[in-house]
């Protein structure tokens, strides 16, 4: 696939010297022995499985570092469990995706030294910018006659590929070509863009592949793909200026932020990330994890994984870059944004806390300790009838939903503690409401329990109550994943994830009534289908 012989470019620079370094890792590895070929498998499977939680250089984030000298210790044989069986802090089990052999390949790799990847500079990327459609030549209208603010944009994950669904008939309009394991869709949001432009016409995606994709929802299917460009060989972020001159991507591997015309695609500004720490440490990776256009400031919010940094970019002047490093905690992974968008939320996760980040006074506002690796995804924002306004999140660590004051003037006693828990039958990934919906939507995806996966839970607004298990499938190496809202609210979408085998076109999208909970429609003809956009929730900021 071309996505994925684009992601062997992750080693190109270094390929041979990761032999050697393979090679040479042998004797001190217990005699674990790999040929070339099993090496570029490994090596492989274990970027688009692995690297995410673990790190490029295995030290470890979400996950616990798999640096030779912790993994030697445990040998080929319990390693190849773990990865088979998964644990109880939030790792899914491999063996419903993964062959035994791939299974055992994978343990013997982890406990040889990892092959660094090689760099990517500014002139790499201009290099990769293409141009399909040009902008003097973008339609000046629609030209599909469908009702494009109610599309649904759905990563199909393990294609590289992205479907635009039309919300209001429940079909599919295209798939269309996007970098691998898209992590992320965004585009500028109506309450702070400034652009001539319709917002939410244009979208950006992050591929894990580090492509960087513009996508004109007024074009027809086989148009919608108007340009693109390479950020990276490993990332997961991108975020619209309030403006709309600018596009910002946060990558992994190189670990840096890149800014771009919005218009052109074409790479303007790097920014390394690597840095020293919270613990006053220097760290080599410290990756990009979320990206976020500041609602009320001209800036970009980035977040330095490892460093346990948030950073606020000035993007007013490119030439003379203000950034404000704000000491928070390890390691910052993915985040939203309270109702009145100045207030900035964000996990923690292997420090079992949510940080909050003050955008109009560019400071640190709260740390709040809740439980085992949260992970909130786009979140989810409502009305507790007890602590007022609040904020939520699911746990990778734990089957549970936390709930925190999120309105400091409103609700001074409040803010930013904890108001309470409840327990859900494993972990999960995901959590969202609608203000028009009586109830918060959670999945349980990191449960290591099949029929766990594959259910959600609804949790009563007013009551605190849980309704569940909700059951999206029963279909044997399937899990139910990412919530989302159409634009009205009446509606929410559940993607049912192919683990197994991602060339087929046999994932499909569940739809309920979210008032009723009941099964509307099942949308099929997907290829893992994962996280979902929907352009007026997006753009008008519903959390």
């Amino acid at each position: 696939m071309k996505a994925r012989a684009q992601i062997s470019m992750l080693a190109l620079a270094a390929g041979m010297v990761m032999m050697v370094a393979g090679a040479a890792g042998v004797a001190a590895a217990e005699e674990v022995k790999l040929s070339e070929q099993e090496f570029e498998r490994a090596k492989q499977l274990y970027f688009e499985r692995c690297a995410g939680c673990h790190g490029v250089l295995r030290k470890g984030a979400t996950g616990k570092s798999l640096e030779p000298k912790n993994t030697t210790r445990l040998g080929t044989k319990k390693l190849a469990r773990i990865i088979s069986e998964g644990t109880d802090g939030g790792m899914n089990p491999f063996n419903d995706i993964f062959s035994q052999e791939d299974i055992v390949l994978l343990a013997k790799y982890i406990q040889l030294p990892p092959p660094k990847p090689p760099e990517m500079s500014l002139a790499m990327m201009k290099k990769a910018t293409k141009i399909f459609v040009k902008p003097e030549d973008y339609p000046k209208k629609p030209l599909h006659g469908r009702n494009w603010k109610n599309f649904f944009l759905v990563i199909e994950r393990d294609v590289g590929k992205v479907a635009v669904v039309d919300g209001d008939k429940h079909e599919i309009v295209a798939h269309l070509n996007t970098g691998y394991a898209v992590h992320v869709l965004k585009s500028a949001e109506k309450h702070h863009v400034k652009q001539s432009e319709h917002p939410g016409r244009f979208w950006y995606t992050m591929g894990r592949d580090g492509k960087l994709t513009k996508i004109d929802l007024w074009q027809t299917p086989d148009k919608m793909v108007v340009a693109e460009t390479k950020i990276g060989y490993d990332a997961r972020d991108v975020a619209v200026s309030g403006d709309g001159k600018y596009v910002v991507g946060g990558a992994y591997w190189p670990p840096h932020f890149v800014i771009v015309d919005a218009v052109t695609m074409e790479p303007v500004r790097v920014v390394s990330t690597r840095g020293v720490n919270v613990d006053g440490d220097y760290v080599e990776e410290s990756r990009v994890a979320a990206v976020y256009t500041t609602p009320l400031e001209p800036s970009f919010l980035i977040s330095a994984k490892e460093l346990g940094q948030m950073w606020q970019v000035d993007y007013t002047d490119l030439t003379n870059l203000k950034i404000v490093q704000m000491q928070t905690s390890k390691f910052l992974h993915d985040g939203f944004f309270d109702p009145t968008g100045r207030y900035f939320q964000i996990a923690a996760n292997a420090s079992n806390q949510m940080v909050v980040v003050d955008t109009k006074d560019w400071k640190r506002e709260a740390i709040i300790d809740v439980g085992k690796k949260p992970h909130p995804g786009p979140g989810a924002n409502w009305v507790d009838p007890k602590c007022g306004p609040v904020g939520g999140t699911v746990y990778l660590g734990e089957g549970k939903i936390t709930a925190w004051g999120n309105d400091p003037k409103g609700h001074p006693d409040q803010a930013w503690k904890v108001c309470f828990n409840v327990t859900l039958d494993g972990p999960g990934v995901f959590i969202r409401t609608h203000p028009n919906s009586p109830y918060v939507i959670a999945d349980q995806t990191k449960a290591a329990d099949e029929e766990v996966r594959q259910s959600i839970y609804a949790l009563e607004k007013k009551t605190r109550k849980l309704i569940g298990p909700i059951v999206v499938t029963e279909e044997p190496g399937y899990a139910a994943v990412h919530i989302e809202f159409n634009a009205d609210g009446s509606e929410f979408w559940v993607s049912v994830w192919n683990r197994k085998d991602p060339k087929k076109p046999n994932g499909e999208i569940v739809v309920y009534d979210s008032r009723t909970l009941k099964e509307k429609k099942r949308i099929k003809g997907f290829y893992t289908p994962t996280g979902k956009f929907n352009v007026s929730n997006r753009v008008n900021h519903v959390t």
